[in-house]
């Protein structure tokens, strides 16, 4: 099942879940990403069935090989065979040009500037959050048009700050780059809100975010979550602009 959002202003936001595709378990059913262990084969039917469903030409979709860093590709069209680069945000001005974040606990950031024709997307775990990839995908977008004010952001299912346990010492240097991320768990243990540290993080650009996803991957059976099973599918979050207005 995919969920969307179409802004009058012609920015198009869609995430899924792991549910209507044709992968077997321990993927099924709708694993999106073909790094994981699934059968390639599934993997490429399970992308057509998304695109499909989202109206979107399967080959106008540009998928990222994500490695929790900070590097942003400016795109044109998607990648060719063997060419996909090891980025965790891309860039466009080509409406109609869809943009794909995998995520299964990481938060996905897509933002869009439909008056300037500027879309993007970027891949925030926990490493990429304290790296800087949220403001790097920003500053690309900048340079390419579009204005912090006109942003359009949305956020889309990850693992909450609640559920989000990590070691003292990691809460505490995801504190010191971005403070907001600090967290506790409902057992009062140290977590990270990576979430809230990409909230903060694009308030420092003056981009706001008006849609933030209020399901966490962890606690959700209908989501994909890493850190609650290990061998498992990916989700994936799409951004878009009308290809004409």
């Amino acid at each position: 099942m995919i969920g969307q959002q179409h802004e009058a202003s012609g920015a198009h936001f869609a995430f899924t879940d792991r549910w209507g595709g044709v992968s077997a378990a321990p993927y099924d059913e709708l694993n999106l990403g073909g790094a994981v262990g699934d059968d390639p084969g599934a993997v490429l039917a399970n992308r057509k069935l998304a695109a499909g469903a989202l109206g979107l030409d399967p080959a106008a979709v540009v998928w990222m090989n994500q490695v929790h860093g900070r590097e942003v590709a400016v795109v044109d069209g998607p990648w060719g065979p063997g060419e996909v680069p090891a980025v965790d945000a891309v860039v466009t001005t080509r409406r109609g040009l869809a943009l794909a974040v995998l995520t299964a606990d990481c938060t996905p950031v897509l933002l869009a500037d439909p008056v300037a024709g500027v879309a993007g997307a970027a891949h925030a775990g926990r490493p990429g959050l304290v790296a800087g990839v949220v403001p790097a995908v920003v500053e690309a977008m900048l340079a390419a048009g579009a204005d912090p004010a006109r942003i359009v952001a949305r956020t889309g299912p990850s693992v909450c700050g609640r559920c989000y346990e990590v070691p003292e010492a990691m809460r505490e240097a995801v504190a010191e780059a971005v403070p907001q991320a600090w967290a506790r768990t409902r057992q009062g243990t140290p977590a990270v809100d990576v979430a809230a540290g990409v909230a903060a993080q694009l308030a420092g650009y003056g981009v706001d975010i008006s849609g933030h996803s209020a399901i966490c991957t962890l606690e959700s059976a209908d989501h994909f979550s890493y850190r609650r099973d290990r061998t498992t599918g990916r989700l994936a979050s799409y951004v878009w602009l009308e290809a004409e207005l």
